[in-house]
């Protein structure tokens, strides 16, 4: 750890490095139940997390801010405004066109580009021992999403050791919002996910084109290569949303990720989960919170949110945002030996 990182503001919190533009980032630690994270204001990001008894991180992140800025831009990150992606890098609300950030290969928008919230410096704005509260602004028009965007993310360890991920979203004016939790995760510490099973319970997903746009209709997972029903090694293909079942307020079950030690149930409020292998990692001089690098299948992403290119789907779940009506969206990450 770096001087800038060990240095205590007044808040008693860490100094973990600054900004492009010379703003603190600053660092905070919550424990309860055996379990620990590490929360960064930039991008919202749980740069660790640590149970007792286990010597390595279960969520991938980065050592220092550099790796933020290059090869970990979304590790353990809040993405938003709207995650996953807009074909065309295009929305209309209201019959008004608007014309977004094509940040992935000059085609899509992924992860809402410029005006992405992990690459923002948000701010902490109440902490205690186990819980943070981290607030952001969105000014409309950035991005070329439209909106005053007041959105919140809130991290809660319980006496169990579970992590519990509330976000909030208010706007002055309708604007599509879809947060995520973009966390890695790697329950061994080994250099892959061959150790590791999953679980998933939803009977539909969406096929995807080349771009990763999903074709429409879901369809059903029954005999197919996503179907995950029951416990099975993670394939080789694998970046796509899992299709719900809703329950109103109330949390379902969206995965289960395990090993021979430890076993990760994800449960949720939102109608979809996208899942990615992490095939495509590569972080190559940037080194993990552990010191290594990582590499393909390092972590699998375990997204809860709306369904990918919501505002070109009128079919699918609406993450539509009214300035009458403000939205909470919870996710639950419980954490058990087996």
């Amino acid at each position: 750890m770096t001087p800038a990182q060990s240095k205590k503001n007044k808040a008693d919190s860490t100094i973990f490095g600054t900004t492009p533009e010379g703003e603190k980032i600053v660092r905070h630690q919550i424990s309860n139940g055996g379990t620990s994270i590490s929360v960064l204001s930039w991008g919202a990001t749980i740069q660790e997390l640590r149970v007792m008894g286990e010597s390595h991180s279960l969520l991938l992140g980065g050592r220092d801010v550099a790796a933020y800025l290059g090869s970990m831009q979304y590790f353990g990150a809040v993405v938003g405004p709207v995650a996953n992606r807009i074909a065309g890098a295009e929305m209309e609300i209201g019959g008004i066109r608007h014309q977004l950030d094509q940040n992935e290969a000059g085609r899509t928008t992924l992860h809402s580009g410029v005006a992405g919230y992990s690459g923002r410096n948000w701010r902490f704005t109440n902490v205690t021992p186990t819980r943070c509260r981290l607030e952001l602004h969105h000014p409309d028009g950035l991005g070329g999403i439209p909106g005053n965007i007041n959105a919140s993310v809130t991290y809660t360890i319980d006496t169990a050791g579970h992590l519990e991920i509330e976000m909030t979203g208010a706007a002055d004016q309708p604007t599509y919002f879809n947060p995520a939790f973009h966390g890695y995760w790697n329950l061994s510490g080994s250099a892959d996910l061959s150790d590791h099973r999953l679980m998933v319970p939803a009977t539909s997903y969406l096929p995807v084109d080349d771009a990763q746009l999903p074709l429409g209709a879901p369809v059903q997972v029954a005999g197919g290569e996503f179907d995950y029903r029951q416990v099975r090694a993670i394939g080789p293909v694998l970046d796509h949303n899992f299709c719900l079942s809703q329950g109103g307020d109330q949390m379902v079950l969206a995965c289960r990720l395990s090993t021979q030690r430890l076993q990760l149930d994800v449960l949720t409020d939102q109608p979809g989960v996208q899942l990615y292998n992490g095939a495509h990692i590569d972080t190559g001089a940037d080194l993990g919170v552990d010191g290594g690098s990582y590499g393909p299948h390092a972590g699998l992403a375990i997204e809860p949110q709306f369904w990918p290119d919501t505002p070109h789907h009128p079919e699918y779940p609406d993450c539509l945002l009214l300035p009458e009506k403000p939205v909470r969206y919870r996710s639950r990450f419980e954490l058990r030996r087996i």
